[in-house]
Formats: structure tokens, sequence, C-alpha cells
């Protein structure tokens, strides 16, 4: 049987780093997005380790049980890639890697394949966040300062979260019926991730570099994943990174979805990204 192996570390730059590796094999680096953690991949974990891969997902700098720093001027983008790339360095696995990255994790991803080609095989990208346009206009115009005073965000309770997150995932039927988009474990982890992650962290996206200029440079194979309601990044911006991605060998929306396919539909994502994962290794 294949364990998860909860592990912690400390980089060379005395920054601490929480992670889980699971399996063997070919390595899968997995990123999670902005106020989640390694547990977004609870799901999809166990099957790339039963496939005869290596997966590994870290909490990235300022979650889970990653480093936090005081300072909120420490929270930018360029930080938690130095934090995501030195960490991936500290693995010393064999190169190629291939990278799967949600959100913020996605535009991780692609400034990784953009910094070292060479080391990367293949790209999963999920609803990716690679330009600071996709945010609604009102977060557009939040994020152009330096969030000072996260009090609020600090203080905020578990249950207020949690009510966030359930009203979010509801998705009503025809008449009276209505159901949560994301299952109750999902929703449960979702709003402790929010707990757990430091206010500075939203400082991280208005230092977020605009990739869309040098995106046709990744000739890496690619598949593009997406949920059609999603309320966080504007849905019609990833059929233009399909546009601009110019080896893009599968993409699949999810209409019924939004922000977080990986978790809302595990039984249709899984396939999509082991039946890629096959066919990029196979050709390797």
């Amino acid at each position: 049987m294949n364990q998860v192996m909860t592990q912690s570390g400390v980089l060379e730059n005395n920054q601490t780093v929480s992670f889980v590796q699971q399996g063997t094999g070919a390595p899968v680096i997995l990123t999670h997005g902005l106020a989640a953690s390694l547990h977004d991949w609870d799901d999809l974990l166990p099957e790339l380790a039963n496939a005869g891969y290596a997966g590994y997902a870290l909490d990235l700098f300022g979650h889970g049980e990653s480093c936090k720093p005081a300072d909120h001027h420490e929270y930018t983008f360029d930080a938690v890639f130095d934090h995501f790339s030195a960490w991936i360095d500290s693995l010393n696995l064999a190169y190629p890697l291939i990278l799967i990255g949600h959100s913020l994790g996605g535009g991780l991803s692609l400034l990784y394949a953009l910094r070292y080609p060479e080391r990367v095989r293949a790209l999963a990208l999920v609803n990716p966040f690679y330009d600071i346009r996709q945010l609604p206009p009102i977060l557009q115009i939040a994020f152009k300062r330096q969030l000072i005073n996260t009090t609020l965000i600090e203080r905020t309770p578990y249950r207020l979260f949690r009510f966030f997150v359930d009203m979010t995932s509801i998705h009503f039927h025809m008449g009276s019926r209505e159901t949560h988009t994301l299952p109750e474990h999902i929703r449960y982890q979702t709003a402790l991730d929010y707990t757990r992650a430091a206010s500075g962290i939203y400082n991280i996206p208005r230092s977020l570099p605009d990739l869309t200029l040098d995106l046709s440079r990744i000739q890496l194979p690619t598949l593009l994943l997406w949920g059609g309601r999603d309320q966080t990044l504007a849905a019609e911006s990833f059929p233009r990174i399909r546009k601009l991605l110019p080896n893009i060998v599968s993409s699949h929306t999810f209409p019924v979805c939004g922000h977080v396919p990986h978790q809302c539909h595990p039984e249709q994502f899984n396939p999509l990204v082991m039946e890629f994962l096959k066919n990029v290794t196979l050709k390797a």
C-alpha cells in the first residue's frame, strides 16, 4: 500500500515547509491556490500513487503548516515562488517534473516552467491565476494597495468562514431543491484552511506578474481544466489562456462547478488528469 508520508523541513533560507508525499515513480508536483493547503489534493494523491507516480504536495508560504512571517510586507508572489522553488530543489528529484497547479498554484507552475523549462515535462492547470485582471474589478482596486490592517481577517472565526464557504457552494435546482457542489468534508477543510493561513497572504495577488506576454514561450504539453461558474477568477480568462499556450493537449470545462473543480467533481476530474499523465509519460 502507498502510504501518505507527511513531512516538514527547513529550506536553505531557514524557512519551514510542510508537505506530503505518496507513491513512487515519475514525480508529480501538486500546488494549491490562495488560502488553501496541501489537503486540496487528498483525492488525487492516492490515484497518482496507485498509477505509479510519486505525488508531492506542499503548504505554500504563509499557508497551512509552512512558515508564516509576522511582517505582512514579506508576502509577495516572488516570496511564494522562491519558497516553492527552494522546496522543489530540496527534494532532489530526478527531472523532468510534471506540475499540477490550481489558481495561484497554476501561476506558480507557469512561472516555474518559464524559468526552468528543462526541468518540466508537462503542465496541468486548474483555473489558473496568471493575470491580476482575472479578478473582479472591486478586488483589483483593493489589491492595488498593501493591506496593512488585517486585524479583522485574523479575528474572523471558523464558523464565519464556514458560513461563507457553505453559501458559495450552494447549487440551486429547478423548484425548491438545492444541493452543495462541495462535499461536507471539503467545506470543513476549506474553512479550516482559511483560518490557518496567515492574513498577510492577501497581499500576494497585488504582486502577481502579468504572465500573458510570455505564455507563448511555454512549449510543454498542457492540460487545462476549469469550472464554468468560477466567481473568483473570470471564467472567460480560461479560454483566453487556451489560445495563448501553444501546446494545449486537452482542455475541459466543468459547467456546474466554480473555482475548485478538483474538489467539486473529483470523480470526473481525476480520470482526465490520469489520462493526460499516461499520455505524456508514454511519449517521454
